[in-house]
């Protein structure tokens, strides 16, 4: 009978000593799911490790592969943290449910308001505009003023863009939807489909770099891919010496905005881990970090941006949340479908 008492006792003991490892284990760590794939970021969660003791975990993927994975494990996910890029996608893991709110007073204070969930699902940790790059030998920014002046009829042949399959583009045309409506949307996309000087192809390097060859004179793109050419190497720096920028709209709505964005698992299992480090992101040494590496605008308005950045100097975003893009994404997919831009 003793013999059996001190057996019980070994494995309750034993058993309080496997859970509190298990909870130490917990405690110690946060589990992330990525789509971004920049040196820095790992910078940032060394970083955060350092300040908080907190193990950051990464997972690695497209957007489309870490949403199947987190509907497969359902309830059972390790993943306390979804990063991403574009509004667009946050949409979607919203849309099936696979994020939850995030009660927090330090990003509701740093985050402007509509470049967060409206339902706190979301938020943004970084900002990128959708901009026309042009031959400043051929071009006059005046005349590029705005996205809708590309389907001017004087521009045919000139434009260069990606593909309209790529979420760049689909949230600029859901941007032109949530502002303007369907119809002229429709408008500017067949005006701007009748100008393009190829079949759209590449990427938003391979738009600029058609521009330096004297394949076309003005592009689609996103900020920060002439930046990166601009702090490059020589070679880079001579690709876009006769390029600049616009970023069109500042006489009313203002240039088309999207982002990198984060949010909570839905069922994180290290949820207090998880909002330690959410906030971590948009603290100013997070923001600093991940602005330089990857030439993103901090979303915080009181971090210095890169150099190359501040010289493009004060603009006017558009204000519209950011939520409205999600929302129009798939009406866009049509309008794209509709102009035929393929």
């Amino acid at each position: 009978m003793k013999m059996m008492k001190r057996v019980k006792i070994v494995a309750l003991a034993a058993t309080a000593v496997w859970l509190a490892g298990t909870a130490l284990a917990t405690a110690s760590e946060v589990n992330v799911y990525s789509s971004r794939h920049y040196p820095t970021d790992q910078a940032t969660y060394d970083k955060f490790t350092a300040d908080t003791g907190i193990k950051v975990n990464v997972v690695q993927g497209d957007i489309n592969g870490l949403v199947q994975r987190l509907q497969r494990e359902g309830a059972n996910s390790p993943a306390d943290v979804v990063i991403t890029v574009d509004a667009a996608n946050l949409y979607i893991l919203k849309n099936n449910k696979l994020l939850q709110p995030l009660k927090s007073a330090v990003v509701d204070e740093v985050v402007p308001a509509n470049l967060r969930d409206p339902d706190g699902q979301w938020f943004s940790i970084a900002l990128r505009s959708r901009v026309i790059a042009y031959n400043t030998d051929k071009v006059k920014p005046a005349d590029i003023a705005t996205y809708e002046s590309l389907a001017d009829p004087k521009f045919k042949g000139k434009v260069l863009t990606r593909s309209s399959n790529h979420v760049y583009n689909l949230s600029l045309i859901a941007s032109i939807i949530a502002n303007d409506g369907v119809e002229k949307a429709d408008s500017w996309a067949k005006g701007l489909v009748a100008n393009f000087a190829r079949t759209p192809q590449g990427g938003d390097t391979d738009q600029i770099k058609a521009i330096a060859a004297g394949e076309a004179d003005i592009a689609l793109t996103n900020h920060y891919y002439y930046a990166r050419l601009k702090s490059g190497s020589d070679a880079d720096k001579k690709i876009v010496e006769k390029i600049a920028l616009v970023f069109p709209n500042q006489n009313d709505r203002g240039a088309h905005i999207n982002v990198s964005g984060v949010g909570l698992t839905a069922h994180a299992p290290n949820k207090a881990n998880a909002a330690k480090f959410l906030e971590f992101l948009v603290s100013k040494d997070a923001q600093k970090v991940m602005s330089a590496g990857t030439m993103e605008f901090p979303v915080r308005g009181d971090v210095e941006a890169d150099p190359i950045l501040a010289s493009f100097g004060k603009f006017k975003t558009d204000k519209l949340n950011l939520a409205k893009l999600g929302e129009a994404t798939p009406e866009a997919l049509k309008v794209a479908d509709r102009a035929g831009w393929r």
